[in-house]
């Protein structure tokens, strides 16, 4: 049986409630409330030292996203933020230029 992606709130908790106020002070309730349960599919493998993001869905390199994304910007305190979401569902945490995340083992 097949081990299912541990949830990113149980990885990075400090990142998931940022990104829940952040989502809320611009009005993304839904997306706040979602964002807790987002899996962490991968880390991003692009290799740029100031990247940290995170595939929170199985998605083939390279290819876009198509009908129903949208990229939802966010105004952190440091570095940039960034979410693709497609149909409401967070896909893509994009986290750039920030300090190095703290996690806990799932």
């Amino acid at each position: 049986m097949e081990q299912e992606h541990p949830l990113v709130r149980d990885v990075f908790p400090d990142l998931i409630a940022e990104l829940a106020t952040l989502l809320e002070d611009e009005g993304e309730r839904e997306l706040a409330s979602c964002v807790w349960d987002v899996r962490l599919a991968a880390m991003c493998d692009c290799g740029d030292d100031f990247c940290q993001s995170i595939h929170t869905a199985v998605h083939q390199k390279g290819t876009p996203y198509g009908e129903g994304h949208r990229c939802v910007p966010l105004l952190p305190s440091e570095g940039m933020l960034l979410l693709d979401v497609v149909y409401g569902r967070i896909m893509y945490i994009e986290k750039l230029n920030r300090a190095p995340m703290r996690s806990r083992k799932p």
